[in-house]
Parts: structure tokens; C-alpha cells; sequence
């Protein structure tokens, strides 16, 4: 288990619950029934996601409050995260550089994959505003923040030859398909 999945599983066990309640009315029934019912996967991730944060700030030397984030510590707490990384994000130099599936192995670095970051500073973003932020100071969705996960996906891209393209309207396959 590496150490990003240890803090994890660590705030799992912390003393914040959200678990949310409904209230299930009963016909025969005077005085209603609390029913608790399980966060989702993406609540639970994102709870996790969000505490994981909040360590890390707390870790962070000096020790950061949550209202004195800014954009700069989102990327290297995005930076820390990549020592934890399971994707090979081949060097320029390497020789495998642009080929999708490498015949051999390399000495590359392991990173952490474009899509897992944008997912987690989706969940981060979601959160922060869950927990009392505003919006428009929410350092998960500062330009430097977008900024670098559209160079890591390029920089991925590049070094797997694989390229990410934004997907096309229906309507353009339409006419390309009343075309053929």
C-alpha cells in the first residue's frame, strides 16, 4: 500500500461523519422515522479526497488554514501526489517517447495519470464549497491550477503518442455519415 492510500484509509477513521439522514414519514405512525443512509462512492472518495488536503496543509511547513490556500499550494500538493503515481510518462530523451505500448521496460518516471488529477481537483473543487468556500476564491479552479493539468495532459499525450481531442458534436458525425 503506498503512503497516498495510507493517508487516505487514516482520515477514513477521523472523527467527521457526513452521513446524511432522511426522514421517512409513516401513514400509521405519529413521530418519524431517521433513516441514515450511505454516501456514495464519489461522497466517500471526495470526503477522503478533501481530508487528504487538509493533511497535507496541516503538514505543510509552515501550517496552512484551509482560507490561506491559494492556487500555488494546489499545484504542489498536485506535485507531492506524483510520487505516488502508477503511469510511466516517458522522458524526451527516453526511446520509447511516443510509443503508445513500449517493447521493453525503461527507466522513466511514474506519475500520476492526467485523468486521476482532473477527477481529484473536480472532487477538491465540489468540496471546497461543500465546506464553506466561496466560489470565487476557490483555489481548486485558479487559472494556474487549469493551466497545469492542461500541460500534463499534453505532456502525457506526447510521451504515450496518444492524443486527447475534444470529442466532436453529434451533428458533425451526422453530416459526416450523410456524406458517405
Amino acid at each position: 500500500m503506498d503512503a497516498y492510500s495510507e493517508t487516505n484509509n487514516s482520515t477514513i477513521n477521523s472523527t467527521h461523519q457526513d452521513f446524511s439522514t432522511t426522514v421517512a414519514s409513516g401513514s400509521s405512525s405519529s413521530s418519524p422515522a431517521v433513516v441514515a443512509t450511505t454516501p456514495s462512492r464519489y461522497e466517500n472518495q471526495k470526503r477522503r479526497d478533501w481530508n487528504t488536503f487538509c493533511q497535507y496543509l496541516r503538514n505543510h511547513h509552515p501550517p496552512l488554514f484551509i482560507s490561506q490556500c491559494s492556487g500555488a499550494n494546489v499545484l504542489e500538493f498536485l506535485c507531492y501526489l506524483d510520487q505516488f503515481g502508477k503511469t510511466k510518462v516517458h522522458t524526451m530523451i527516453c526511446p520509447f517517447y511516443g510509443h503508445p505500448n513500449p517493447p521493453a521496460p525503461c527507466p522513466c518516471p511514474l506519475r500520476q495519470a492526467w485523468g486521476s488529477l482532473d477527477a481529484l481537483i473536480g472532487r477538491l473543487r465540489a468540496a471546497y464549497e461543500e465546506n464553506g468556500g466561496a466560489p470565487e476564491v476557490n483555489p481548486f479552479g485558479a487559472r494556474a491550477v487549469k493551466l497545469y493539468l492542461r500541460e500534463i495532459r499534453d505532456l502525457q499525450s506526447k510521451a504515450r503518442g496518444i492524443s486527447y481531442e475534444k470529442k466532436k458534436r453529434k451533428r458533425v458525425a451526422q453530416q459526416q455519415n450523410d456524406n458517405t
